[in-house]
């Protein structure tokens, strides 16, 4: 039979209490990847990576998510909104060619 490992309460409590502190205080990681040849780049990527909870990043002024609009519906209903006045002005300058 093979041995199953119990997993403990404290390190249940461990693992939530590292999560609940990296979703409070944020956590970011950074890394640069770049291909050069004979001195030339050929490819540049930098990498930035946040992790921290939806608060946290709203205190820091980071609410991208709120402006796109396949991830809120606010901004689609906006962005909507927008397409529909424009389509509504182009309209109005055809009738007014035509008429």
């Amino acid at each position: 039979m093979s041995e199953q490992k119990m997993m403990h309460a404290t390190n249940a409590t461990n693992l939530a209490d590292i999560l609940e502190r990296v979703l409070d205080k944020g956590i970011v990681i950074a890394g640069d990847i770049k291909i050069q040849l004979a001195d030339v780049d050929l490819l540049n990527i930098k990498i930035r990576l946040l992790v921290c909870s939806v608060d946290k990043a709203m205190q820091m002024g980071i609410n991208w998510w709120q402006n796109d609009a396949y991830l809120s519906t606010t901004a689609k209903d906006s962005l909507f909104a927008q397409e529909n006045a424009a389509l509504q002005q182009r309209i109005e300058r055809l009738e007014a060619r035509v008429k």
